[in-house]
């Protein structure tokens, strides 16, 4: 007799600044779980979706959300409500992670290196000049709570400082004024499960001035190189660093870390994605492809893991 496959849910879409990138990786995520499970794909940003899922009777829910609800522990705390299995990590660590300026407090009390950085609050005054003092020239302006770039910029001046947070402020409640390191942009993934494991790390070359959401999404505005060519000391410190953020996050399933190897050899955290994109120019994909892991094998990996922890 042959066994029926199991039904899980795919949550895609839902309502934040990454809705589009939600749903290039859920196109892709479905045609790789449907060769093993029976996948009912929900769109988190229509309305009565909660009751769709109810009504689906599903054993697992896979998410496929990028920044918002879906990354931020809202759904996470619902799937878990509702006692069901879901991927990634928990309410907890999914709220610290999706915040730049906590996840950074997190990292630093692990002793992993990051960049200085000062929080602005919206509706706090602001002393843009004080801010250059404490943190220095160039700065990189990011809301806490966005992903895929969303509203970051780097400036080198007070008049562009004061726009920059202006303009970050419109996406978020609050902005991470962080300085800024020249250097070689990394990210390292790490594959979760009994035994974390980490990919190989990817160094990306934008070709603007870095990695915007152009850069990241529409194919030829980035270079990726897997592995990136390091030393056997950089590699180490990177493998150190994304394992470090991974277990400090509480992060489960998957997660990938950027970092940034400056001019002296040294590796600098900036954030975590616990939710990695899953699109044709994702980083990811590219990094488990460097080891042997099909697209169709990280899929199911990352759903296996989920019924793993229950």
């Amino acid at each position: 007799m042959m066994k029926m496959a199991r039904r899980i849910a795919l949550l895609c879409g839902g309502a934040s600044g990454e809705r589009e990138v939600s749903l290039l990786s859920a196109a892709a995520v479905e045609e790789a779980l449907e060769k093993r499970y029976e996948v009912i794909k929900i769109d988190t940003g229509v309305e009565g979706w909660a009751h769709t899922l109810l009504d689906s009777s599903v054993e697992g829910v896979f998410i496929c959300l990028h920044g918002g609800a879906g990354e931020n522990g809202s759904i996470q705390g619902f799937c878990e409500s509702v006692g069901l299995p879901y991927t990634g990590p928990g309410v907890l660590s999914s709220a610290i992670a999706m915040d730049k300026f906590v996840a950074k407090l997190l990292v630093e009390s692990f002793r992993i290196p990051t960049p200085g950085y000062i929080r602005v609050l919206r509706g706090e005054e602001c002393n843009i000049e004080d801010i250059r003092t404490k943190l220095g020239g160039k700065l990189v302006v990011k809301p806490s709570t966005e992903g895929s770039a969303l509203g970051v910029s780097i400036v080198d001046n007070g008049d562009d400082l004061a726009c920059a947070i202006d303009t970050a402020l419109e996406l978020a409640p609050s902005v991470l004024v962080e300085q800024f390191i020249s250097g070689r942009e990394l990210t390292v993934a790490v594959l979760g499960g009994e035994k974390p494991r980490v990919l190989p790390p990817i160094e990306i070359i934008p070709a603007n001035e870095f990695y915007d959401y152009e850069a990241k999404y529409e194919q030829g505005m980035a270079q990726h190189i897997c592995p990136a060519n390091l030393t056997e000391e950089e590699l180490r410190q990177c493998e150190e660093m994304a394992l470090g953020a991974h277990d400090a996050l509480g992060c489960y399933g998957v997660s990938r870390t950027d970092c940034i190897l400056d001019e002296r050899n040294r590796l600098w955290y900036l954030e975590t994605n616990t939710i990695p994109g899953m699109t044709g120019t994702s980083l990811l994909p590219d990094a488990a492809k460097a080891v042997g892991i099909t697209f169709d094998e990280l899929c199911w990996h990352i759903m296996e893991d989920a019924w793993s922890r229950c």
